[in-house]
């Protein structure tokens, strides 16, 4: 891994821990960062209320690259569940466990909480 890559994956990680506390002051419990298989990674993984939540944090210093709420492309979206799928078999809740995809996205200083942003896709 360059330094530049890891630069910003220690960027990447600091701001996942930001959503991670956001989250928990809104009543949701952290069960996981940066979950990894062979289909990708989820940055957050938390409940509440009995239900799965698989986050994907985005940052952006500035709007000039767009607002990091519109960046989760079908792509990311369809390694995400097939991630997120592999979570709930492995440990134990099943494939038919409740659970949502969120996208949080960070601007500078604020946050931005986009629950349900999209529906699971089983295709490859």
């Amino acid at each position: 891994m360059s330094s530049g890559s890891s630069e910003k994956r220690k960027i990447g990680m600091w701001y996942e821990k930001i959503a991670g506390k956001y989250l928990e002051e809104k009543g949701y419990r952290i069960v996981a960062y940066n979950f990894q298989c062979r289909s990708g990674e989820i940055d957050v993984i938390a409940k509440k209320d009995d239900v799965v939540i698989f986050c994907e944090v985005k940052y952006r210093s500035h709007i000039r690259s767009g607002h990091p709420l519109e960046i989760v492309t079908l792509a990311k979206q369809r390694k995400l569940c097939r991630c997120a799928a592999y979570f709930l078999i492995y440990n134990g809740y099943g494939i038919g466990h409740a659970c949502r995809f969120d996208v949080i996205g960070i601007l500078g200083e604020e946050i931005a909480h986009l629950e349900n942003a999209f529906l699971y896709s089983g295709q490859s």
